[in-house]
């Protein structure tokens, strides 16, 4: 399963099973955008999904500028690891 090939990648890289680490909660706020967007696909009205969808953006978007501005290199290799788009800063 891909999740647990990427978690098991993450554990590896902090040496420990730490599921409140950033990466690991960017990770799986990206598996549920991607479940959403692609129920969203069929459900286009389905108006609460969207609205979900908006808070889980934004939680993730928060995580990933913290990680921006604390490690610039875990932030690099976690943009390329999830295949998202880097946030731009001001």
């Amino acid at each position: 399963m891909v999740k647990n090939a990427v978690i098991s990648i993450i554990y590896q890289k902090e040496n420990e099973e730490n599921r409140g680490s950033v990466e690991f909660q960017v990770f799986s706020f990206t598996t549920k955008i991607r479940k959403l967007t692609s129920h969203l696909e069929l459900h286009k009205k389905d108006f609460s999904s969207q609205r979900g969808l908006r808070k889980i953006l934004g939680k993730r978007q928060q995580l990933l500028t913290y990680l921006s501005k604390r490690n610039r290199e875990r932030y690099k290799e976690l943009i390329d690891e999830l295949d998202i788009r880097e946030i731009k800063t001001r």
